[in-house]
């Protein structure tokens, strides 16, 4: 029965501690995802220009998300862009404490902008790279390509300049890809 006790004690203990680590270290162990084009890999040394998923607010639940406020800016590039959207699906997850949304990007944008079962718009509807069909955007007008590969992972696909998807200068985040070897 002693053991029991312990076993379960040490359970308890472990399980304590997975949840502390997770909630004060997950973002500084998290690798950035890694951003590539079919040419070339991209660098992803720069700061992201979104806050955190453990950035505190203490707005209350119903002011507006600014999270894709920066998002196709003139000032920045595809792949602030993509990173972007990227931590719209990170807050997406966190907030809704589940995976990310499902379907073809019209049903991923909808979720996002606010059919979800918080009611939450993590991206206004009257955002700038949500198109008439209410599909989100790259800066060329390009709806993104989502691809998911688990719950918890969504592959961003912009088509880049030429507007096709599938040709050389795409550019991709695959969130959870370590940099590649060198």
């Amino acid at each position: 029965m002693r053991r029991t006790w312990i076993l379960l004690a040490a359970i308890i203990l472990a399980v304590a501690g997975v949840e502390w680590f997770y909630h004060s270290e997950v973002e500084r162990l998290v690798p950035k995802p890694l951003i590539r084009t079919a040419a070339s890999s991209i660098p992803e040394n720069s700061p992201s220009p979104v806050p955190s998923v453990s950035d505190k607010s203490s707005a209350p639940a119903e002011a507006p998300s600014h999270l894709a406020d920066a998002l196709n800016a003139p000032d920045s590039d595809i792949h602030s862009d993509l990173r972007i959207v990227n931590a719209i699906f990170e807050h997406y997850r966190g907030a809704t404490h589940g995976a990310d949304p499902v379907g073809e990007n019209r049903e991923i944008t909808a979720a996002l902008t606010g059919r979800n079962k918080l009611g939450f718009a993590f991206i206004p509807r009257d955002c700038s790279a949500l198109n008439a069909q209410g599909e989100l955007c790259d800066r060329w007008g390009t709806p993104f390509f989502f691809h998911q590969l688990s719950g918890t992972q969504m592959e961003i696909r912009s088509a880049g300049p030429d507007q096709k998807l599938w040709t050389g200068d795409d550019v991709v985040l695959t969130p959870g890809l370590g940099s590649p070897p060198l």
